[in-house]
This record gives structure tokens, C-alpha cells and sequence, in this order.
């Protein structure tokens, strides 16, 4: 198994932590996390440090996950992601083996899809985007980079997500709607 390090030690970083131990393809080298204490655990997962000491472990270890959530704004996200990309990290797809995704879906780098997604044929999602527990992306969706799809989230077909868009909880797109960039969906809305 390939070793990796998580970036974020909060309820997310939970979540994911059921997802890797399930996929059972990653082994967990540890957590980075500006509030929680060096050596404290996670989930039984060490604390390693602070995440300014990301640059520390490029050369043991060269992929990471960001395990942060994302409501409000996707900028700790966004500058996460990069801090990792110019140190040399890989940030590989996280996809949990309770998802169901088209082998004509595309899925950009470091997003990670969580249990009982389904994402259908000719959905493209883009890079650090969290797709989370129970949401359905529809064939021929676009997901820009950087959003939070969240639980039981329906993206109907043809529907294009901007960049850094957060889609609330139970939140349902009407077909080829098009929802811009840094838009907010509140939890339960109908998007037209």
C-alpha cells in the first residue's frame, strides 16, 4: 500500500479516514493540523505537526489528501492544494469502493468521492472537489474545480457547476441549469 498524509484533522478527516481504510489502498502516515496537537491521534492516525511542516515530508512521502471541509469558502482549500502541488505532492483521487462511477465519468485530480455517490456516464468533475455521502451527479455534468457537493445533493443532467461552488444538503439542480461560479446552495433548495 502506498503511504499518504492527510492535511486537516476535523470531522472530514473522519470521513475520509473510513473512506481510505475501506478502499484499503492508501496506508495513513499521519495528519497535519494547525489546532490539534503534535502527537495527539485521530482516529488512532498521529498527529505529525502543523501543516506549515507539509515541505518536510515531500521526500519520504509524496501523496497527500486535504482533508478539510469546505461550506462557506473553499480559499483554505484552494491554497492548501497549491502549497501541495509546488511542493511536489501528488494528490491522487479518493474514491470509496460504496460509489458507483461511469467509466466514461472523468474526475480531476485530489477529489474525493465518499460512500453510496453515483456519478453517471459523461459527468466531468474537476480537481480538490469533496462529492460527498449519498449525492448523484447525472450524465453530461460539469463540476468545476474546488466545490463541495454536498450529502444527498441531486445534480441533474447537463447541469454545469462552477469553480468554488458549495451545493447545501438535499439540494436538487433542474436539468442543464447553470449554477456560476462561487455560488452558495442552501441545503434543500431547487436550483432552476
Amino acid at each position: 500500500m502506498e503511504e499518504i498524509i492527510l492535511i486537516g484533522g476535523g470531522g472530514h478527516c473522519r470521513s475520509i479516514i473510513d473512506v481510505l481504510e475501506l478502499s484499503n489502498k492508501y496506508k495513513i502516515l499521519g495528519i497535519l493540523d494547525n489546532k490539534i496537537s503534535y502527537g495527539d491521534s485521530v482516529l488512532g492516525y498521529k498527529v505529525l505537526g502543523k501543516i506549515d511542516n507539509i515541505k518536510n515530508y515531500s521526500k519520504s512521502c509524496n501523496k497527500a489528501v486535504i482533508s478539510i471541509g469546505q461550506i462557506y469558502s473553499s480559499s483554505p482549500k484552494i491554497e492548501i492544494f497549491n502549497i501541495l502541488k509546488s511542493a511536489g505532492f501528488e494528490l491522487p483521487t479518493i474514491i470509496s469502493p460504496r460509489a458507483h462511477i461511469s467509466r466514461f465519468a472523468q474526475i480531476g485530480e485530489g477529489t474525493v468521492i465518499f460512500h453510496d455517490v453515483i456519478v453517471n456516464s459523461n459527468a466531468i468533475l474537476g480537481k480538490n472537489c469533496i462529492i460527498n455521502t449519498k449525492a448523484i451527479i447525472e450524465h453530461d455534468a460539469t463540476i468545476g474545480d474546488h466545490c463541495h457537493i454536498s450529502t444527498s445533493a441531486i445534480i441533474n443532467g447537463g447541469v454545469s457547476v462552477g469553480d468554488r461552488t458549495f451545493v447545501g444538503s438535499g439540494s436538487v439542480t433542474k436539468e442543464y441549469a447553470n449554477i456560476p461560479s462561487d455560488s452558495f446552495i442552501k441545503a434543500g433548495s431547487v436550483f432552476k
